[in-house]
């Protein structure tokens, strides 16, 4: 008897660490459900008429003294369906010049364009765009371009030369792109290329044009904006790297 009741002792023993045990693993698990990944966002300025101005996203400054024309890097905030946007003056902070909400998706990288709001001439529009988080496929490469010329009208033809090629032997890639149009990605195989922004329908005509030594993997988002000193080259063409690490 002795020896059964120190059996049925342990027994309770072990059934209670067992237990205990998936209690902890329980939780654990509900710590792992729970886990929100982070997402990465950066800030185009396309807008004209905005001053410099300080970029704040849910009270974290993704971007500070932008200028028509720059391109932020990526900053980490928390997934949100409602976060918060401000544009502050960067030179009177207290000066808000744009708050609205948008949706931050959890492991995505994100770009918030600020670009003129047509309608009132004094306003500014906000869009948030979802980047291409992965490398382009082995040996190619993929560009996204975003049309914010207010000057042309027409739409523009985007081309991409290989080095040793011409541009009046190349086919567009994309034609008739507006102003206030962004591309899906257009991926081709990565090489040493020339890309030409012409009047929409011409070869004749170039508004600008960039090189680019490609390797394989490369993503790019490309701005594409009125120059305000010259009009030959009449475009200005900025760009950035998109595909970044989400932790």
């Amino acid at each position: 008897m002795r020896d059964t009741r120190r059996l049925g002792a342990l027994g309770f023993a072990i059934a209670a660490g067992a237990s205990l045990a998936l209690a902890l693993g329980l939780t654990a698990c509900e710590n792992v459900a729970t886990y929100t990944q982070s997402s990465l966002v950066r800030v185009i300025d396309a807008s004209y008429n905005a001053p410099a101005f300080d970029a704040i996203v849910e009270d974290v400054t993704l971007a500070s003294n932008m200028g028509e024309g720059t391109i932020s890097p990526y900053g980490t905030l928390t997934a949100s369906s409602n976060a918060l946007i401000k544009l502050v003056e960067h030179a009177t902070p207290t000066t808000t010049l744009l708050s609205t909400n948008g949706t931050i998706l959890a492991g995505k990288q994100h770009t918030i364009l600020i670009t003129d709001n047509g309608a009132s001439g004094t306003g500014y529009t906000v869009n948030i765009l979802e980047d291409q988080s992965t490398e382009a496929a082995g040996g190619h490469s993929a560009f996204r371009f975003i049309n914010e010329s207010a000057k042309i009208t027409t739409g523009v033809d985007i081309y991409v030369v290989p080095s040793g090629s011409t541009l009046a032997n190349a086919i567009a890639v994309y034609s008739s792109l507006t102003s206030g149009n962004i591309t899906g990605y257009i991926t081709f195989q990565s090489q040493t290329v020339t890309i030409y922004i012409t009047a929409a329908g011409s070869t004749t005509t170039t508004y600008a044009k960039q090189s680019f030594s490609l390797t394989g993997g490369e993503v790019y988002t490309v701005l594409l904006s009125d120059t305000q000193l010259t009009s030959n080259p009449a475009i200005t063409v900025s760009y950035a790297t998109d595909n970044g690490t989400i932790n």
